[in-house]
């Protein structure tokens, strides 16, 4: 075999590799569950002592629950999840053990991020672990209030109503916070904090207000395109992590990949960006994973997602196609297998 045929063959094998030891979320040892305390840590920094978001969430149960409501009257504990995400799993009986200690004096609600989750995967992920808190699925709203950063990301408000605790780990920090809050005297609530709602486009929807920076610093303006332009919303980490507990959405993120260098190479006068969620992503991370998949396609880091709020974008990978006046004419669900169709329809 030629030398330049069994480089050919051997790179998509050293990807991979790379990408197994480099992107796992970093559940090898205890260093990462270091790495995400440390990132949780400096994503609620500036939270704490801040007065809690005024968020009102619905239960899998179809009951509403209106945070704005407890404060001043019973603290409250947080904890963003997803059924994807392993350290969750690990720390879940520890989760409901809180529950049902302290769940007469502490408001506990289990809070999936709806990101690459549904419905159905986490009522049976409610009914395998034998969980009876409350759990709401979030559209995105209390995630970039709360600074998600991690899976999973503990929050502790206290009766007051302001942030005492953020965190990644289920460690004696923690549990000194909550019982910190639970020991707290009746005292006023301070005024929610009501952030005002981030824009929302639609397909149709001339696109305003929004842009990004790439990582070599270049500035895009979504509403002012010089052509049409190709958004790939994705996440470094969906093909490799999860391989095994989202084995179809890792396989729709490398179908996705591919053809869309694929199309890059075609498809000249259409501008292409990829754009990761915040979520487990530094810049760091995002460098390293264009450089183990040799990917051409111009990055870019949505640090708190706002971009995926704005679009409606919960699941990776999608793509959404805007045309030579900025207009939404596309929104490709992971599912949705016609993206060159889409495209072929640019004008």
């Amino acid at each position: 075999m030629r030398l330049s045929a069994l480089s050919t063959l051997m790179k998509p094998l050293a990807t991979l590799l790379l990408l197994l030891g480099t992107a796992q979320l970093c559940y090898a040892d205890d260093s990462y569950d270091a790495e995400g305390e440390r990132r949780a840590k400096s994503a609620g920094t500036s939270l704490i002592g801040q007065p809690a978001p005024a968020a009102k969430l619905a239960t899998l149960d179809g009951k509403l629950i209106d945070l704005a409501q407890l404060y001043g009257k019973k603290p409250v504990y947080l904890k963003f999840w997803a059924t994807w995400c392993v350290p969750c799993r690990q720390q879940m009986p520890g989760f409901e053990a809180i529950q049902q200690k302290f769940g007469d004096q502490i408001a506990v609600i289990a809070v999936n991020t709806g990101f690459s989750d549904d419905a159905d995967s986490i009522r049976a992920y409610r009914k395998q672990l034998g969980l009876t808190m409350p759990i709401a699925i979030d559209d995105g709203s209390l995630a970039t209030a709360l600074n998600l950063r991690v899976t999973p990301q503990h929050v502790v408000i206290g009766r007051d109503g302001r942030i005492m605790h953020v965190g990644h780990l289920d460690n004696q920090e923690l549990h000194t916070a909550l019982q910190q809050a639970i020991a707290e005297g009746e005292q006023p609530a301070v005024q929610a904090d009501k952030s005002t709602a981030a824009p929302a486009f639609a397909v149709g929807d001339r696109v305003t207000g929004l842009g990004i920076n790439l990582l070599d610093g270049t500035r895009l303006d979504f509403a002012a395109p010089a052509k049409p332009r190709a958004l790939v919303f994705f996440a470094p980490w969906c093909e490799s992590y999860l391989a095994d507990s989202r084995p179809q959405t890792a396989k729709a993120c490398q179908r996705v990949r591919e053809e869309v260098e694929q199309l890059m190479a075609s498809k000249r006068d259409i501008d292409w960006v990829g754009i990761s969620s915040g979520l487990w992503v530094s810049t760091a991370d995002l460098q390293d994973y264009q450089k183990t998949t040799a990917s051409s396609l111009p990055l870019a880091l949505n640090e708190d997602d706002s971009l995926f709020r704005a679009f409606g974008i919960r699941d990776i990978p999608s793509v959404l196609l805007l045309d030579g006046q900025g207009r939404v004419t596309h929104i490709l669900d992971p599912q949705d297998t016609k993206l060159a169709e889409a495209v072929n329809s640019l004008k």
